[in-house]
């Protein structure tokens, strides 16, 4: 449903029915106000319904019903009188609960016309450089729900606006969203388990409606309040100078696998919109979801365009992080494709051309493209560079090589490509997984409260506990943890690509263990902000790395290190060990030309359990202490401009597990 002037049109693709009819309800009604038929003589273009409306339609609900026999592709039978949820709806007016075989004149959810007036107050979206981007990965809800976070607005859009002075103090210049695409709270529908018990959705990764943003965030019921209130949210981040990128959810639904629930797909155009097996009964499932998404079909492709566009027009999004974006490169026999035309038509689209577009490059049906996703305007989620950084700070043998090429940028990936750094993400932590503080804490994962015996999230984490599982107020094993935090912060912060942070681990965030905490709407994972008053050193340590990073373009520039540019160094003045047990380097980055004539810099990291000597070249300016994490605060980073003189310009020592830059200037 769009409107254009006085009148409203409505459209919807259905292939297999002989009828449809457009339900218009009041609110809160649960009996449509006002029923209009279509009929196929009139009101049908091909496989498109389509009607014009006159009057004022604002803040009515619709619902579709489609009449038809049961079809051979594995449609539901139309003539059930199921009530359908338009798939482009702006808004929600109703979320039930989704039954096993529901009332059709209950429905599951209903469409709402929205008005998309606004005051954007002349605020414009920052349009920052990719080498310019600080990601902060964060949960609209969990980002201030917790009393602690003393808000008024808690786990809302307008909580987040609350807390932008914190965000620019930090320094971030973009917030990643985890999905605010509508979904359901809760869910009873479940992939290989079926129907069952209500289970939590926190993250939202299974979204109802596309189109529309969650309801649930807004300060008050009345679904308008969304709208409005999301955008608000996003005209004062823009107003701060940080941008948007949302998380998205194109490659399932959640109506799931064939004894899944209807909503509007399934029950218009099944074959259209899924890929299903060769006798058209089930359906093909890499996703994990129960359902894959066709998206590769024409209009599938015009569906997710038709999508992006939307929240980029009507409310100023400047990216999108694509979540399973492998999907999106699938044909519909589900192989993968080298020139997907979704990933084409998404790249060179008009309206999103200077879009941040981000992939997350895998899925669950064996698609793992880090460093191989198609297109150079895509950046992708680096595991490797998760994987790399945490195996060469445990202490894992033969990381040093690996080590050096993440911080980098990762050449070995997208080099030969004609890609550059900027294609990179590079992340430690992030929603999916340990928190930065969890991940030196424990050994293995505890997500007991998941209810699915400690079956679900990753078993390999590359993890630690430092002496002792969980929590605890031990201060030698505390005195391990903590700069084993910092040296992980240093190291994302100092790498070429983009850096991403998850929320929460600047001030030492804790999920108790739950490395997949997507059912847990509660402590777990909301972000207890009492933490940052026990943590105002780790803040302060962060905000100064990252004022640090922006004040040396040479760390963020977009192109890979030259030999004229980086010298690496090795223990004792001896060559690198690129493979050897021992995980120590260094390396000398020049920045000529970076406004500095002779600016130079040392980045020395030494994970082994014995101090570490490295020699250091000669320079016209004598090298001064910037960051040594295995000092304490307010030694352990430098403020600009007090940084001290190194005692012996021509060595350093690197404390066991700990990381130094110098500077000379």
């Amino acid at each position: 449903m769009h409107e254009a002037g006085s009148r409203f049109h409505f459209s919807v693709l259905s292939q297999h029915a002989t009828g449809v009819s457009l339900l218009l309800f009041d609110r809160d009604d649960r009996e449509p106000a006002q029923v209009v038929e279509l009929s196929p003589e009139q009101h049908r273009t091909g496989d498109v319904w389509h009607v014009c409306l006159k009057g004022q339609l604002h803040g009515k609900g619709y619902a579709i019903r489609v009449k038809g026999a049961s079809n051979p592709d594995g449609t539901p039978n139309l003539d059930s009188g199921q009530f359908l949820l338009d798939p482009y709806a702006a808004a929600i007016l109703n979320l039930g609960d989704i039954d096993r075989n529901p009332d059709p004149a209950s429905p599951v959810a209903i469409g709402l016309v929205v008005d998309h007036a606004f005051d954007w107050e002349g605020v414009l979206p920052p349009r920052q450089a990719w080498s310019d981007l600080i990601l902060y990965e964060t949960h609209v809800r969990g980002f201030t729900k917790d009393v602690a976070s003393r808000v008024h607005h808690p786990g809302q859009y307008l909580g987040v606006v609350e807390k932008i002075p914190y965000l620019r103090e930090l320094g971030v210049t973009a917030v990643e969203l985890l999905p605010v695409q509508e979904f359901r709270d809760s869910e009873r529908w479940r992939p290989g388990v079926g129907w069952g018990p209500a289970r939590r959705n926190y993250w939202g990764y299974n979204p109802i409606a596309v189109f529309a943003p969650k309801a649930g965030y807004a300060s008050n019921q009345d679904p308008r309040a969304a709208v409005i209130e999301f955008k608000t949210m996003v005209r004062e981040l823009h107003r701060a100078g940080i941008e948007v990128i949302l998380d998205v959810v194109f490659n399932h639904t959640p109506e799931g696998d064939e004894t899944g629930p209807t909503i509007n797909f399934r029950g218009l155009a099944n074959s259209v919109y899924y890929l299903l097996t060769p006798d058209k009964r089930r359906y093909v499932d890499v996703t994990g979801c129960g359902n894959t998404l066709n998206c590769n079909h024409p209009i599938v492709r015009t569906l997710i365009i038709d999508c992006l566009r939307y929240w980029v027009v009507h409310f100023h999004i400047d990216g999108f992080r694509f979540d399973l974006a492998s999907v999106l490169t699938r044909d519909q026999d589900g192989a993968l494709l080298h020139k997907p035309p979704l990933l084409e038509q998404i790249a060179e689209d008009a309206v999103l051309r200077d879009v941040k577009l981000i992939a997350e490059p895998w899925d669950a049906g064996g698609a793992f493209q880090v460093g191989a996703f198609p297109g150079r305007r895509w950046a992708e989620w680096n595991a490797h560079y998760r994987d790399d950084v945490r195996r060469f700070w445990r202490g894992d043998a033969g990381m040093t090589g690996a080590f050096a090429t993440r911080l980098g940028g990762s050449a070995d990936l997208y080099q030969s490509a004609g890609k550059t750094p900027l294609n990179s993400i590079n992340f430690v932590t992030c929603h999916d997984g340990f928190t930065l503080n969890d991940l030196v804490s424990y050994a293995r994962k505890h997500n007991e409260a998941n209810g699915e015996d400690n079956r679900d999230g990753s078993a390999e984490n590359f993890s630690e506990n430092n002496g002792i599982e969980g929590l605890t107020d031990d201060p030698l094993i505390e005195a391990v943890r903590l700069p084993q935090i910092k040296n992980m912060l240093v190291t994302l912060f100092v790498s070429r690509g983009v850096p991403m942070l998850l929320g929460g681990d600047e001030f030492r965030r804790s999920q108790s263990g739950n490395n997949n905490a997507y059912c847990q709407d509660n402590a777990i994972s909301w972000y207890d902000w009492s933490l940052m008053a026990r943590n105002v050193d780790l803040v302060r340590f962060v905000s100064r790395l990252i004022a640090f990073r922006k004040a040396h373009r040479v760390l963020a520039a977009g192109r890979f290190y030259t030999a004229q540019e980086i010298s690496w160094l090795g223990s004792e003045g001896r060559a690198p060990e690129w493979h050897g047990r021992e995980n120590r380097i260094g390396c000398v980055v020049g920045e000529s030309g970076q406004g500095a004539a002779d600016a130079r810099l040392c980045l020395l990291f030494n994970a082994t359990s014995a101090p570490c000597r490295f020699a250091l070249p000669e320079t016209a300016t004598p090298w001064r202490v910037v960051v040594d994490t295995s000092k304490p605060s307010p030694e352990d980073i430098a403020e600009p401009g007090e940084e001290a003189l190194l005692p012996d310009p021509g060595m350093v020592t690197v404390s066991p597990r700990s990381t130094v830059i110098l500077v000379a200037a």
